[in-house]
């Protein structure tokens, strides 16, 4: 009888052992694969959101892009037309018609590019009718599109193309570290420069320390002592610094 105990006991401490084994075995097993994904904090950097919950955002999407309906009336009093589009990149998690607005709402802004009375901009649904297009895309498929014309922007910066502006996604959500403005304020001013580029305008200096930023600096890469600013026209009057060689 004591033989069979002994064996009894020794059965079933066996079987706890095993049973422990396998959970903490798949305890200790690869995670599930979740897609791809980059934290960061809206607002980044002081702005109004630095102190708001990370947000996740996908770091590559489907490469394909879905162009906001519709148009918006000529804005601007004078000069040649530009006629332009947007579209965002499907699985970037942003409406296309919220991303329109912004753009619209900051390019007939008499403080952006209209305020030269020299140009008018007007947006439209066809590509056919537009003179360039204004996309929001990931990092990757943004690094993509930039190289494809040369350009190194390291899944970080946005660009501008002939007949292309590509606004980086992770910029769009999290502005730039130690920018010292709203994202707000950073979003304003990543249209305005890069859609500076694509009617010509070169990149631009801090013309001192305290000064307001033009908006043609590269305030991505840093302010240089100047102070965010959004806008090519203050006061009724074209900003600028010196050109950058």
């Amino acid at each position: 009888m004591r033989r069979r105990r002994r064996r009894s006991l020794l059965v079933a401490l066996l079987l706890v052992a095993v049973a422990i084994g396998v959970t903490l075995s798949r305890a200790g097993g690869p995670p599930a694969e979740v897609p791809a994904t980059t934290q960061g904090r809206v607002g980044h950097g002081g702005g109004a959101g630095a102190h708001a919950a990370p947000t996740a955002y996908p770091s590559a999407g489907a490469g394909r892009f879905t162009a906001a309906d519709g148009g918006t009336p000529v804005q601007g009093t004078d000069g040649p037309l530009h006629r332009y589009r947007v579209a965002v990149e499907r699985g970037a998690g942003q409406d296309v018609a919220a991303f329109a607005a912004t753009v619209d709402e900051v390019l007939a802004d008499p403080r952006s590019w209209i305020g030269s009375e020299e140009l008018r901009v007007q947006r439209v649904a066809e590509a056919a009718a537009a003179d360039f297009t204004i996309y929001l895309a990931t990092p990757v498929t943004s690094e993509r599109m930039c190289a494809e014309g040369g350009l190194s922007t390291e899944g970080y910066t946005s660009c501008r193309l002939p007949g292309r502006v590509v606004i980086n996604l992770a910029r769009w959500l999290e502005a730039v570290p130690d920018y010292g403005a709203p994202l707000e304020t950073y979003r304003r001013y990543v249209v305005n420069h890069e859609v500076g580029h694509e009617f010509g305008e070169q990149h631009e200096a801090c013309p001192g320390p305290g000064e307001p930023a033009p908006v043609m600096q590269q305030q991505t890469y840093g302010l240089e002592g100047c102070v965010a600013n959004a806008w090519p026209y203050l006061d009724g009057h074209r900003y600028a610094g010196d050109l950058v060689p």
